[in-house]
C-alpha cells in the first residue's frame, strides 16, 4: 500500500511539473504551461499562508520553530529561481519576504530614556560601594588597638595554648565566609563555621540580632540599590571573639564529625566585596543598616519620573508608572501600584518583594522597556456606572436604588504589554496583565506577577 501511495504522490507531482532532488529540496520544470505554472503557485501559496498564520500568532515575537517554514521556503526559492520574471511569483516572493521577516520578531529604536536607569543604578552603586569601604576601614581602625587585632585569619590562635582571656574583645577579618551553606545549630547555639581541621575554626553567631540586623540590611541593599548583586553565599566578616568553644561543624541532627575546639566569633560588620558594608546597630529598627542607606532615598528621588498615581489613572497609564517604579527602584510606588487585596498579610507583602527581585533581574537581564496597548474594561460585579447607554435611561434616584440592591460596582481591565531588549528587538509575544477597580476608587494592578 505504502509502494502504491508513493508511486501515486510523483506521479501527482510530476503532473504539475515538480521533482525531488536526493537533497529533498524541491525542483521546478522550466517549461511549464503558464496554466501547470499557477498550479505549482498556488501549491507553494499554502505552505506560505501556513507561515504568515504562525508569524501572525506570534503577534511580534520571535520563535525558534515555524512548522511551515521550511516548505514555504524551499518552494517560493525555486519558484523565484526558475521563473523570475512570473507576476504570480513575485507577488508570491513578496509575501514570503515580508513573512520572513515578521518571523524574527518586531523591532524598534531604542529611546535613550529607556535605559537612563541602568545608568542611575551604576552610578549609586559606585557611591555605596565607595562609602562602605571607607566605613570599613574606619571601623577596623578605630574597633581596637593593633595588639587587639588578628592579622593572620589562619590558622587560628591554637585554644590548647592561648586562653581566652588573652584574646577575649579582639578583632578579626574572616573572608569568604560562606552562608547558609556552612550554618549549623551547636550544642552552645546556631553558628556559621569557618575553617578546616588543618586550620582550625572559627564559629560566628548566628542566634543575636549582631548577624541578623546586618544581613537583612545587605539583602535591603539588593533590593533597593543593586540589581546585579545575586544571591550572596559569601560574606567577608569583621568580627570581634567573645567566647570559645567545642563543636561538631556539620548541619544535621545526625552529625558524624569530630568535636572542633573553636573561637565564638560575634559579628560586627559584613562585606560583600566591591558592593557593601552593613554594620550592626542596637538602636535602628531592624537591628542593623548598610552604609549610606539613610542617603539612598534623597539620591534616588532625584531620578523618580512619576513619584505619585493620581486618582483618575487610566489601565494602561497604570501600567506604565508600575514599570517604571520597578525600573528606577520606587519600592514604595511599586506597592501602591499594587491592588490592597493582595496586601493584607506578612506573607502577602512577602511575596510581592519576592516577585519585586524577579522584576528587576528581568530589567537587568533580559529587557530594558515596555509597551502598553489599549485596555479591554469590562464590569464584573454590581451596578455599572460606566455604561453611557443605560445612564441615559436612569434618573438619579433610579440609580441609587441600583447602587444599593446590586451593590459596589467591580470592574477589571487587561493590557497587553510588549517588552524589548537593549537593542530594541520584542521579546516573545505581547503578555497580558490584570487591573482591578471597585467603586469610585482608582485602578489597581491585580496580578503584579506577571513578566513584562
Amino acid at each position: 500500500m505504502k509502494l502504491k501511495l508513493t508511486t501515486l504522490s510523483l506521479t501527482f507531482m510530476l503532473s504539475m511539473g515538480l521533482s525531488m532532488t536526493s537533497g529533498h529540496a524541491y525542483s521546478v520544470d522550466p517549461n511549464l504551461s503558464d496554466a501547470q505554472l499557477e498550479k505549482v503557485v498556488k501549491q507553494a501559496e499554502y505552505y506560505v499562508r501556513e507561515f504568515e498564520k504562525e508569524v501572525e500568532q506570534q503577534r511580534g515575537g520571535d520563535k525558534a520553530i515555524y512548522r511551515s517554514k521550511k516548505d514555504a521556503l524551499d518552494r517560493v526559492q525555486i519558484l523565484k529561481q526558475t521563473y523570475p520574471d512570473d507576476p504570480g511569483v513575485e507577488k508570491l516572493f513578496q509575501r514570503t519576504k515580508t513573512a520572513l521577516m515578521k518571523s524574527k520578531g518586531d523591532y524598534t529604536e531604542v529611546d535613550p530614556s529607556w535605559t537612563k536607569y541602568k545608568t542611575d543604578e551604576a552610578n549609586l552603586r559606585k557611591t555605596i560601594a565607595a562609602k562602605g569601604e571607607q566605613e570599613w576601614n574606619r571601623i577596623l581602625s578605630s574597633a581596637a588597638s593593633p595588639d587587639k587585632i588578628i592579622t593572620k585569619e589562619f590558622p587560628i590562635p591554637d585554644p590548647k595554648k592561648i586562653s581566652i582571656e588573652e584574646l577575649k574583645d579582639s578583632y578579626v577579618v574572616l573572608k569568604d565566609v560562606e552562608y547558609p551553606a556552612n550554618q549549623f545549630y551547636g550544642g552552645s547555639g546556631e553558628y556559621i563555621w569557618h575553617g578546616k581541621p588543618s586550620t582550625g575554626y572559627y564559629f560566628v553567631q548566628l542566634d543575636g540580632r549582631n548577624w541578623v540586623g546586618p544581613y537583612e540590611a545587605v539583602k535591603r541593599y539588593r533590593r533597593l540599590v543593586d540589581s546585579s548583586l545575586a544571591d550572596v553565599t559569601k560574606f567577608t566578616i569583621l568580627g570581634k571573639i567573645v567566647d570559645i568553644t567545642a563543636e561538631i561543624p556539620a548541619a544535621g541532627e545526625n552529625k558524624t564529625g569530630r568535636f572542633e575546639m573553636g573561637w565564638v566569633v560575634e559579628p560586627v560588620a559584613v562585606q560583600v566585596p566591591d558592593h557593601v558594608v552593613a554594620v550592626y546597630d542596637a538602636n535602628a529598627e531592624s537591628s542593623g543598616k548598610f552604609i549610606g542607606e539613610d542617603e539612598v532615598a534623597k539620591i534616588k528621588d532625584s531620578w523618580y519620573t512619576v513619584k505619585s498615581i493620581p486618582q483618575n489613572v487610566t489601565p494602561d497609564k497604570l501600567m506604565e508608572i508600575f514599570m517604571m517604579a520597578i525600573k528606577e527602584k520606587n519600592f514604595d510606588l511599586y506597592l501602591e501600584c499594587i491592588s490592597p487585596d493582595r496586601k493584607m498579610t506578612p506573607t502577602a507583602i512577602s511575596l510581592i518583594k519576592y516577585h519585586w527581585d524577579l522584576h528587576q533581574g528581568r530589567f537587568l537581564h533580559e529587557y530594558i522597556h515596555a509597551t502598553f496597548g489599549k485596555p479591554k474594561i469590562y464590569t464584573t460585579g454590581g451596578f455599572d456606572e460606566s455604561n453611557d447607554q443605560e445612564n441615559f435611561f436612569l434618573d438619579d434616584q433610579q440609580k441609587d436604588v441600583l447602587r444599593k440592591t446590586q451593590g459596589e460596582s467591580v470592574q477589571r481591565a487587561e493590557v497587553e504589554s510588549r517588552a524589548y531588549d537593549q537593542n530594541g528587538k520584542q521579546l516573545g509575544s505581547p503578555h497580558p496583565h490584570y487591573l482591578i477597580k471597585k467603586g469610585a476608587g482608582r485602578w489597581y494592578v491585580d496580578d503584579y506577577t506577571t513578566r513584562f
